[in-house]
């Protein structure tokens, strides 16, 4: 799932190892609190608890909470429905990868067939 259009007047994410909810809150212009509810809804969205219980997000919850916000505030899905999508979107990457492994392993099995065929006649 890329990010929609109105995600590209966003500033840019820094290259940080970790961001505070105050700092997702300004690259994602979405409050603390919308954050904090939203960590109960979608189960990817996991950020790091340190001391004090004091959050910091990596750079993939920064992109996982601008993809929420797409599907929530530009593309009009329902909190369920959003947690669909990235779910569904998280599967079809999985069978996307799969569909590119897969020749491979079928011509490494192709080639052990033959391998143990040669082998049948000595």
């Amino acid at each position: 799932m890329l990010e929609p259009s109105n995600n590209a007047q966003l500033p840019a994410i820094p290259g940080k190892r970790y961001f505070t909810i105050g700092e997702v809150s300004e690259l994602c212009a979405v409050k603390p609190h919308v954050l904090r509810y939203w960590e109960q809804e979608f189960p990817q969205l996991k950020p790091v608890k340190r001391r004090g219980n004091r959050r910091y997000y990596q750079h993939q919850d920064v992109i996982m909470v601008r993809q929420i916000r797409a599907l929530l505030y530009e593309e009009g899905y329902t909190i369920g429905g959003a947690r669909q999508q990235i779910e569904t979107g998280s599967e079809r990457a999985e069978v996307v990868q799969l569909q590119q492994v897969l020749p491979e392993v079928i011509a490494e099995l192709k080639d052990v067939v033959a391998l143990l065929d040669g082998r049948k006649n000595f």
